[in-house]
């Protein structure tokens, strides 16, 4: 049976070095085979501790009993078709919760997508269209998504844009509140500032869409207070303020969206990712004059809104509710928290730790003083860390941070196990540089 499964396994991987092109690249060399909860079985029959989740997909677990029964009742009435042709009352429902927990007050809508990047495209045509005005700001560290809008609005390189260019005109970056890399709030809104009397008039520029925490640049929280006084400063030059809660929102960081931590209100908020715990659904919600501010038949997509992720969508709104998930994200970024700060009193490869909610980066550097990022040290921690037994990814601009993202429902043994196996991974790498 073992050979057997091993047989598997090589077709398979030869399957994809024939048929899929190097251009997408898996951060593992796994085949999946089932998954459940924060576990995962490859098609040799090895178990994994899932802290990866899909990309931060699966807030609610793998295979969720609720949503599972959702999606066969809705899989029985009707798949697809198209919300703009005739209407469906999942889409509805959604639309209604979504408006519900948006962190806005007064009327809001929600237009449902597929995928986080149409979310972000269509915010930012919303804006566009409400404001006049052609320009978008976004900060360097960010990531947006791999659409010719979205690739411009990212600000990271490697390994994003290549040779993809050229790039959207009238986008502009500014450099992101890193307080571990010296751009602290003072520093990068005098940076913002700069750029309005430099480059691009504010009265210009549509919005400014922002991360409340940079997920694949990093897991790098914005200061609240930088949030506030961004959002002071876009108000006052007519300017529409983005959050781009894809990676960050459904509970993530203890908050249903993380820029609650700040108290701020965003015009508009993009959401994808856990949304719908692994049906392709994305959505942007925001204050109602500016949702309805693109013409009738401006807005759409064949697929935007698919009636099985609409009901996939609306059991994960109950789960998180029933099963308080934004509060089982605060206790679990408390083990995080204690136990990455120990490893940092442990290992000078730990050069810092941040976390927020169950939202947690460990940033890896050669050095402390120079603060080199260490690349190769961290993928050699997630390699061993598969070894034994745990899935994880990594982040950040020179890819030196170590992200977790463990569905929010994990049973606290597994959450423990998955930590010892990432102890022990870091000690082991950490011991093979001495």
């Amino acid at each position: 049976m073992k050979v057997e499964k091993e047989s598997l396994e090589s077709e398979l991987t030869e399957l994809r070095a024939r048929y899929v092109p190097r251009g997408i690249t898996s951060a593992h060399p796994l085949v999946a085979d089932r998954a459940k909860g924060s576990e995962l079985w490859d098609v040799n029959g090895r178990r994994f501790v899932d802290f990866a989740g899909g990309i931060g997909v699966m807030n609610v677990g793998h295979a969720h009993p609720h949503v599972m029964e959702a999606v066969r009742a809705q899989l029985e009435r009707a798949t697809h078709t198209s919300f703009q042709v005739v209407m469906y009352e999942s889409y509805l429902r959604l639309a209604e919760r979504l408006c519900e927990v948006a962190p806005l007050e007064g009327p809001t809508k929600a237009i449902f997508f597929s995928t986080g990047a149409e979310a972000v495209e269509n915010a930012v045509k919303i804006a566009r269209a409400f404001t006049g005005r052609p320009a978008v700001i976004s900060f360097q560290g960010s990531f947006h998504g791999r659409t010719l809008l979205t690739l411009s609005l990212t600000g990271s390189v490697s390994p994003y844009k290549q040779n993809f260019g050229p790039y959207a005109t009238e986008i502009y970056q500014s450099p992101f509140p890193y307080e571990y890399r010296g751009w602290n709030t003072e520093r990068a809104l005098a940076s913002l500032e700069s750029l309005f009397d430099s480059e691009v008039s504010p009265t210009r520029v549509a919005a400014v869409i922002i991360e409340p925490v940079l997920g694949e640049g990093g897991f790098v929280p914005a200061p609240p207070d930088f949030l506030r006084r961004l959002r002071e400063l876009t108000a006052r030059h007519g300017i529409l303020l983005i959050a781009d809660e894809i990676q960050s929102g459904f509970g993530r960081t203890g908050k249903f969206f993380a820029i609650e931590h700040s108290g701020v209100q965003p015009d508009l908020v993009t959401v994808a990712k856990s949304l719908a715990a692994g049906f392709p659904l994305s959505g942007v919600v925001g204050r109602a004059e500016v949702m309805d501010a693109p013409e009738p038949g401006g807005l759409g997509g064949t697929y935007g809104g698919n009636p099985v992720a609409c009901a996939a969508g609306l059991a994960v709104m109950d789960v998180m509710r029933d099963e308080k998930l934004p509060e089982r994200a605060v206790r679990i970024g408390s083990v995080l928290e204690e136990r990455m700060q120990s490893w940092a009193a442990e290992h000078d490869l730990v050069g810092d730790v941040r976390v927020v909610g169950a939202m947690a980066g460990m940033e890896l550097v050669r050095d402390r003083e120079t603060k080199e990022p260490a690349d190769k040290e961290t993928a050699r921690v997630l390699a061993v860390a598969r070894e034994k037994g745990l899935i994880l990814l990594r982040a950040g601009t020179h890819h030196n941070v170590i992200r977790t993202l463990m569905p929010l429902t994990i049973p606290d043994e597994q959450l423990h196990e998955g930590l010892d196996i990432l102890g022990s991974a870091l000690a082991e790498v950490g011991a093979s540089r001495k």
